[in-house]
């Protein structure tokens, strides 16, 4: 019998890529527009920052297992140089395949990501506040989490190239629920630790999906049909 592997036809330039041209569009104006909030110190989430690190913070100074527990998950589990490194692995694998072009724009995701990211928190110029006690640090955390967007681009894109080369249900499935737990663990270890803020989440988030719905539709469009088809 024939060994599995995945497959793909190379996509064209049809007018499928539209939507999500359109998505990443406006995602990015939301975050960008949210980040204009932020620098001008004020945000709709300020309030709600507030009381939930108010919370957090009391129950992180009752529990400092859990903080312990929480730190190892954000700074190995979901650390940012964990999830380039899963880059790293798929860029390489697709270049041994043979998909260069596709490797080579898979890792200037990730990094034109990396660097939108420290840009922008260079731009908003602020802070990390000095825990564990985020919630009277005169300035925010830095803006947006590096860790939420990181996470995000990563997942996105593993989960875009497993469905560019015909994964199934099955095991597409299972990566979507891993990158949705991802997620919304490296929101909860950030926030809990006291390091981010809610908005902070929210924006990485948002810029983190902006990224790779506008990667995964300008590939579509302009550089697949120079790719040709590979085989897994």
């Amino acid at each position: 019998m024939p060994s599995p592997h995945f497959s793909f036809r190379s996509p064209d330039r049809s007018p499928r890529t539209a939507p999500a041209l359109w998505t990443g569009a406006v995602v990015g104006a939301a975050s960008l527009v949210l980040l204009v909030l932020v620098a001008v110190r004020w945000s709709p989430l300020m309030s709600l920052d507030r009381s939930v690190a108010e919370a957090l913070h009391r129950h992180a100074v009752a529990d400092p297992g859990l903080v312990q527990v929480n730190r190892v998950l954000t700074d190995w589990v979901w650390d940012p140089w964990t999830m380039r490194a899963l880059i790293a692995v798929a860029v390489i694998a697709l270049w041994w395949r043979g998909a260069r072009r596709l490797a080579l724009w898979t890792a200037a995701t990730s990094l034109l990501a990396t660097l939108l990211q420290q840009g922008l928190k260079a731009a908003v110029d602020r802070e990390r506040p000095q825990w564990p006690d985020p919630v009277d640090s005169a300035n925010f955390a830095a803006f947006p989490s590096g860790h939420a967007m990181t996470a995000v681009v990563t997942c996105g894109l593993l989960l875009w190239l497993l469905r560019l080369y015909g994964a199934g249900p099955g095991l597409w499935g299972t990566a979507l629920a891993v990158a949705v737990v991802s997620a919304v663990g490296v929101a909860a270890t950030r926030v809990y630790l006291g390091v981010h803020w809610l908005t902070d989440v929210v924006g990485g988030a948002l810029l983190g999906v902006a990224v790779v719905a506008l990667s995964a539709a300008g590939y579509t469009r302009y550089t697949a049909p120079r790719e040709g088809s590979h085989r897994w």
